[in-house]
């Protein structure tokens, strides 16, 4: 029951927050220079009287901007993003098209960033001032040093070019009409690279996290006790240090998997992933406002999402969050 009531507040914020974001999103796309109708006549490839006077009354133009306002968050609440002039589709559909291959190329790179990064930061942490620790270290500078569209060129050339092992670019291979578990496997060989490259980065910046975190908690009291009553060297660093030393770095990693989302954008393009971080920076280039609008109201709807699950693993990994 607490934790229904811990969820049900969390909701009611992330819908007060959405509401703010969609009106930003009203005046953001006014606030481009010129006429919002003219902008979307310009994307249909028209500029007649006409045509733009049909486009201000459908898009309640013509109306106050109370008006205008109340029409565009009533359109949005009932999932209506607009319409792509350029890409001749509603613009959810476009992007719940390419939503699916976002979603698995960042939950992909999650799991590795998070499963090596807190793997490192353990051993970098029980190994304090060895080799060992240096050597994790400087791998973790090095990966979060490097530009992100370099190491993506790096691997293709090596991985792709070089050594032929990995696919360089798509998600699936056009020439092939697979099935079943085939499928499943050329998506997995197409995956390798793209989620590799995204989270070894974010890697870097959990092993370093938990490294520090894991120390600080170490030299707290309540470990000190653990370890005066027997208990093994690895429960004491599994259920006490361990544990609470999460906390900041499911923190981090709540912030950066909802930016995940919408902010692939390199690595979508540089292997040509068609998810929608590679949809917003085609949208751009066409300056297609309506799909790049409604591609930053989904981003930001699931930068939500991340959040409210982030703050449920909280209760999971300290109850004592839930009952404050």
């Amino acid at each position: 029951m607490h934790r229904l009531h811990f969820l049900g507040i969390r909701l009611i914020k992330a819908v007060l927050v959405l509401f703010a974001i969609v009106v930003l999103n009203f005046f953001l796309i006014r606030a481009a220079p010129g006429d919002p109708a003219m902008v979307l006549a310009g994307e249909a490839g028209a500029a007649d009287e006409i045509f733009i006077a049909q486009l201000r009354e459908r898009f309640g133009l013509d109306r106050p901007v109370h008006e205008q306002l109340f029409f565009y968050v009533r359109q949005v609440a009932s999932l209506d993003l607009g319409f792509s002039y350029r890409q001749q589709a509603p613009v959810l559909t476009l992007i719940l098209e390419r939503l699916p291959a976002t979603l698995l190329l960042t939950l992909a790179a999650f799991l590795i960033s998070m499963a090596l990064g807190v793997l490192l930061g353990v051993l970098s942490a029980r190994r304090v001032g060895t080799w060992a620790d240096s050597l994790i270290t400087l791998v973790a500078l090095i990966f979060y040093a490097t530009p992100l569209f370099w190491l993506a060129l790096m691997a293709i050339i090596l991985f792709s070019v070089q050594l032929e092992w990995l696919p360089a670019f798509g998600m699936r291979s056009i020439s092939q009409d697979l099935t079943g578990l085939a499928y499943v496997a050329d998506v997995a060989s197409h995956l390798v690279l793209p989620a590799l490259t995204l989270g070894l980065f974010f890697m870097a910046v959990y092993a370093r996290l938990t490294r520090a975190s894991m120390l600080e908690v170490a030299g707290m009291d309540f470990v000190k006790t653990a370890r005066a009553k027997g208990l093994s060297p690895g429960r004491v660093t599994r259920d006490h240090v361990l544990r609470n030393a999460l906390l900041p770095v499911v923190t981090l990693a709540g912030i950066q998997a909802g930016h995940l989302v919408g902010g692939a954008v390199l690595t979508e393009t540089v292997f040509a992933w068609p998810g929608i971080g590679r949809l917003m920076f085609e949208a751009l280039l066409q300056r297609d406002y309506n799909l790049l609008l409604g591609v930053f109201v989904v981003a930001s709807a699931m930068v939500l999402l991340f959040n409210i699950i982030t703050d449920l693993a909280y209760t999971f990994i300290d109850p004592r969050i839930e009952a404050g």
